[in-house]
């Protein structure tokens, strides 16, 4: 199946998106959205940006070198993107944030609203605060 995408063109706020890893930990992506557009063979592409603090991403992959994202785009519409393409900043000061580019390698994968909402509880969250 080629056309996994069931949306249109266009921008679309995502609700909550997490880059996790395959142990479970996660970090919340901020400001999420995808943006779809269609090319000449009439083929669907996505792609998804976000803010996220550099070193909360570092903390993840000292662990894994595989990060996947949740993405929850409301109701029904809750996938797994398995492995996506990500691109981030290089700046590593603590509380920098910086914009975080992601695109599919693979078909995402759509989970149940219950499915998405239990993995969301087994996730343990990072946020780099202490104390």
């Amino acid at each position: 199946m080629t056309d996994w995408i069931p949306f249109e063109e266009g921008n679309y706020l995502v609700q909550q998106a997490y880059l996790i890893t395959d142990a479970g930990a996660a970090v919340a992506l901020e400001n999420p959205s995808i943006h779809i557009t269609t090319g000449r063979a009439g083929r669907k592409h996505l792609q998804g940006t976000c803010l996220v603090r550099n070193m909360l991403v570092v903390d993840l992959l000292e662990d894994t070198d595989s990060l996947d994202i949740l993405l929850d785009l409301g109701e029904e519409f809750t996938f797994l993107l398995e492995m996506p393409d990500i691109q981030a900043g290089k700046v590593f000061s603590p509380d920098v944030k910086s914009t975080l580019r992601f695109a599919p390698v693979s078909p995402w994968k759509h989970l149940s609203r219950r499915m998405f909402d239990e993995r969301l509880k087994r996730l343990n969250r990072i946020d780099g605060e202490t104390g």
